[in-house]
């Protein structure tokens, strides 16, 4: 009786060390295989032996592995987590210009019209003769339609009068077209000091700012459009993202350079697990 209970044990703890315990599976290929959803009540502990406990780690860590053999470790990570119904910032798009518009100088006078509303084409010369910045055009692509575009468009304006002791002044807008579209305006006026001593030159730091809502998922382009509207004077010269031709060296198309700045944000939503 003895010798028959010395063998059960002994067939017992061979089991004990040896076997893989597959849950899901009649194959496990590790000590525990689960071949399914797993649903854990408590804290999960890594990096414990036969005498301690694992490390349960500190609120808002994550697992992380170290590689094969080795036991994974608790890290804290600086990562904003998003929480459903929050928009996320998904793509950033900066673009910059030198070459900027000269064709609306000394010459030409302006278009004469004072309004503009969202959905003017580019091309329609009735709505305005919008000179483009070419450099600053690009394409991005929208994949959830609720979502928030911002754009940030900055670029230095420079007069000169004909006169440099007669002041002169030049009123002007420049807009963000989408897919050739109006989406967004902002008129403003430069004008020039009767002052010898700058050569009637004058410089000025123009900026447009503005948020689109829900733009539709696919591929779009974006344009930056400027164009005068009067001119006290059609021989003032005057230049978008750039020097005049005639300047004095106070200037050059670096310091007026123009920038766009566009910011794709969406809406953040999770698939709920069952």
């Amino acid at each position: 009786m003895k010798k028959i209970i010395f063998c059960c044990a002994a067939g017992l703890l061979s089991f004990y060390a040896n076997a893989q315990v597959g849950i899901g599976t009649d194959k496990p290929k590790s000590m525990l295989d689960v071949n399914g959803k797993t649903t854990l009540r408590k804290e999960l502990r890594v990096g414990g032996s036969s005498t301690q406990a694992g490390n349960a780690g500190l609120n808002g860590q994550v697992l992380v592995s170290q590689g094969e053999g080795q036991a994974p470790i608790w890290k804290s990570l600086n990562v904003s987590f998003m929480e459903e119904g929050q928009y996320k910032l998904i793509n950033s798009y900066l673009s910059s210009d030198q070459t900027g518009i000269i064709s609306l100088s000394n010459g030409v006078a302006g278009d004469g019209i004072y309004t503009n509303n969202v959905g003017d084409d580019i091309a329609d010369t009735s709505k305005g003769k919008w000179a483009k910045i070419t450099g600053l055009e690009n394409s991005f692509t929208i994949k959830n339609g609720k979502n928030r575009l911002t754009y940030q468009f900055q670029t230095g304006i420079e007069m000169k009068a004909p006169v440099s002791t007669t002041s002169q002044n030049i009123r002007f807008a420049c807009g963000v077209f989408r897919n050739g579209k109006l989406v967004a305006v902002r008129p403003d006026r430069v004008a020039s000091n009767n002052n010898d001593a700058k050569g009637g030159l004058q410089d000025y730091i123009f900026t447009l700012n503005y948020t689109e809502l829900d733009v539709p998922v696919g591929l779009h382009k974006i344009e930056i459009g400027c164009r005068k509207i009067t001119t006290s004077s059609s021989l003032s010269q005057f230049a978008i993202g750039r020097d005049v031709q005639s300047s004095n060296g106070a200037s050059n198309a670096f310091t007026l350079e123009s920038t766009m700045k566009m910011d794709v944000i969406e809406y953040v939503s999770y698939k709920t697990n069952n």
